[in-house]
């Protein structure tokens, strides 16, 4: 199916639309021999609370954004590649159900669909895309993955200390090396994780301790100081200002475009 869509015209129909909903300020997408695989809503776990994206699967990206209008205006693109994308399963617990875990060198997060069928045909795509342009390109998979962030709401104190009790004051902070929820004192100092970014984030002190252990020469660790702790942190979750959180019942399922895959069962 997607061997037939390569530069076909409705497929550059599906683009040029994705295109346009995200404006100027989104990277151009059409390229060729990519094939827009499927659409829809997932509701994304942010730092603050869960909130709808809108996401476009295509066969070598995944592309999400904050819905403006639904199904006509996006902002705040975000494209992953997927050569370096891994899918882990959530177990349904309590009110959060059909979750699953998207994995990439540099970000990673949790994501929930309407109902288990949408979630399974999710999976089954996504994996399947990336399985054929590791195959494609004779590529290994990604072996480093970044953390996911505990969400600020399931912390109502340090999870190093286990004292400091977060406010208005004692701000919440998040390690990049194993995502726990840290307050400022256990997180004074930063150290180089090359797979999330070429130069040193936060991370908590039992991080920064075994990281240095394992790495003891590598440059460019320091400790962390002034403003330049709160813009780092506050800049990170940019993406995350913006609407609401649950999915309406009225909301359409997600379409996927390619034929080739077997849909799982109802």
């Amino acid at each position: 199916m997607v061997d037939r869509l390569v530069n076909s015209e409705v497929n550059a129909r599906r683009m040029a639309n994705v295109e346009q909903c995200f404006g100027k300020m989104g990277e151009p997408l059409a390229q060729f021999g990519r094939v827009l695989v499927g659409e829809g809503v997932l509701v994304k776990m942010c730092r603050k609370k869960p909130k709808q994206r809108q996401f476009f699967l295509f066969n070598d990206i995944l592309v999400y954004g904050n819905i403006v209008i639904s199904k006509k205006r996006y902002n705040k693109q975000r494209i992953l590649r997927l050569e370096g994308v891994q899918v882990e399963d959530l177990e349904d617990d309590g009110a959060s159900k059909y979750g699953w875990i998207i994995k990439t060198p540099a970000k990673s997060f949790a994501v929930y669909a309407a109902t288990e069928t949408e979630k399974r045909e999710w999976m089954l795509h996504i994996e399947r895309c990336v399985s054929d342009i590791l195959e494609r390109g004779n590529k290994q998979a990604a072996t480093a993955h970044a953390a996911v962030w505990i969400p600020d709401g399931e912390a109502t104190k340090c999870m190093v200390c286990g004292k400091t009790q977060f406010n208005l004051v004692q701000r919440r902070h998040h390690c990049r090396n194993c995502g726990r929820v840290v307050c400022g004192s256990c997180s004074s100092k930063s150290f180089r994780i090359d797979n999330v970014n070429k130069k040193p984030v936060r991370v908590c002190d039992h991080c920064y301790d075994s990281l240095s252990t394992s790495s003891p020469a590598q440059e460019g660790s320091e400790p962390k100081t002034g403003n330049r702790l709160h813009h780092e942190d506050s800049s990170s979750d940019s993406e995350d200002e913006a609407n609401g959180s649950g999915r309406s019942s009225n909301e359409s399922r997600p379409t996927f475009y390619r034929e080739d895959v077997q849909q799982p069962a109802v």
